[in-house]
């Protein structure tokens, strides 16, 4: 009967080719766009913060290089500070703070176009998944060396009296600062940031494929920290509903755009750890020029260190209590929505341990992203700062301890009552049992 059989189908494109494009070549060309795009949108966010906060105005074309030094820092890069007042004088200058607004974005982008080619797949080998991991992470590392030429500026600082400015260069003592991205740090760092981002977004997305060797874990590890990611880009959202009240309400519409394109996460997530109860401690020296909410202006301006939480927010404005509201409830939801994806026979303790596990983890992080400290200060003949604008701080610390204690006791009460509240309702990918199911409708009599 062989005789009466149809050809054998062809066998499908292998691995080698595809569309008449090398595969090869195909998850290459992948990899690059999805690095390219997360820089350009990185650098088309910083390039909007800068320009907000007036940074298209510093002398010599400095614009562009602060774009790229802050990129550089955003994507997990280190861009060092140097300050020189020649022979007799010293300038000095560190500034490290992370412009969340900017490494939001580009994470965003970068983990959307990392997913879209696997988007139709469920299951994935464990090389492949590597493999595109890995590639990514070459093209991105590329794209970073790339930029740290550009991240290079030097200014010439004025101590605001001309003949003081011409002694100065006289005796060859004109201060300047500047700064250059250090190339080992940036890539290395920079290695860590992309891997991390790319984890995470296996981590937390229901879409992404995993190997078979990880499919057990998927269960107890994606929904709390889907939930934590939710929880982060919410208050984001929040702050951004604040940011556009406050720009139709304030007078300074610049220094709303600057935080929002810069620093909306910095502070909409210390509103989430404030509100939980966590703290930061920190002093403001208006010197520096920074803009800040006024009522974290309010709380950090003074002599030592001042302690940043809802107690010290309340007593400048009332409203702050607020903020303890909205925490409950956002963290409500997410325990909910997270005991929503998790199986339906999972544990309420079970539950709880896991989303106190994920808060605690997300604050901690929250609080290591959102520290601030920059200074800078001229001396000559090595004594003290000469004063003015020409000195100042700005350093904002988190008690990690705190942080994690309270993410703990958070996750452990939301976690718990989201599981009780999850109960009345159909899990993902549950199947209703025959006491759920809707019996069938009788026929109807013949008419």
């Amino acid at each position: 009967m062989s005789h009466l059989r149809g050809p054998a189908p062809a066998d499908p494109p292998g691995p080698v080719r595809a569309r008449g494009v090398p595969s090869a070549v195909r998850a290459w060309a992948e990899a690059l766009a999805t690095a390219v795009a997360g820089i350009v949108t990185m650098l088309v966010i910083a390039a909007l913060g800068l320009w907000a906060a007036g940074a298209a105005d510093l002398p010599g074309g400095a614009f562009l290089s602060v774009v790229a030094a802050t990129v550089l820092t955003a994507a997990g890069g280190s861009v060092t500070l140097a300050g020189d007042a020649g022979i007799i004088g010293q300038a000095d200058a560190s500034l490290d703070v992370v412009p969340l607004s900017v490494t939001l974005a580009g994470a965003l982008v970068t983990a959307v176009l990392f997913l879209l080619p696997l988007r139709h797949r469920a299951v994935a080998g464990t090389g492949e998944l590597l493999g595109r991991i890995a590639r990514t992470a070459v093209c991105w590392l590329l794209l970073l060396l790339l930029l740290t030429p550009a991240a290079r500026h030097d200014f010439t600082i004025s101590v605001g009296n001309d003949l003081a400015d011409r002694i100065g260069a006289e005796l060859g003592s004109t201060p300047t600062v500047g700064f250059h991205a250090d190339v080992p740090a940036t890539l290395g760092v920079g290695l860590l940031w992309i891997l991390a981002l790319l984890v995470l977004t296996f981590v937390v997305s229901r879409r992404a494929p995993l190997s078979p060797r990880l499919l057990h874990f998927q269960d107890s590890v994606r929904p709390p920290a889907y939930a934590m990611v939710l929880t982060l880009l919410v208050y984001v959202v929040i702050g951004l509903v604040v940011a556009v009240v406050e720009l139709f309400k304030e007078g300074h519409p610049d220094d709303v755009l600057a935080v929002v394109f810069l620093g909306l996460p910095n502070l909409a997530w210390m509103a989430l750890g404030i509100g939980a109860g966590g703290a930061w401690v920190g002093h403001v020296d208006k010197a520096i020029g920074l803009p800040v909410p006024h009522l974290l202006d309010q709380v950090l301006v003074g002599h030592g260190q001042q302690t940043v939480d809802v107690g010290s927010l309340a007593e400048q404005d009332g409203r702050a209590w607020l903020l303890v509201a909205v925490a409950a409830v956002v963290l409500l939801s997410a325990a909910f929505l997270a005991a929503v994806r998790s199986p339906a026979r999972l544990p309420a303790w079970r539950h709880a341990v896991e989303l106190a596990v994920a808060l605690a983890l997300t604050l901690l992080v929250v609080g290591l992203l959102t520290r601030i400290a920059a200074h800078y200060g001229l001396s000559l003949i090595g004594v003290g700062d000469l004063g003015g604008n020409l000195g100042g701080e700005v350093t904002v610390e988190p008690q990690l301890l705190r942080l994690v204690g309270v993410g703990l006791a958070w996750g452990l009460v939301t976690g718990f009552l989201g599981s009780l509240l999850a109960r009345g309702v159909r899990h993902r990918g549950e199947v209703p049992g025959p006491e759920t199911r809707r019996p069938p409708r009788p026929p109807r009599p013949p008419a």
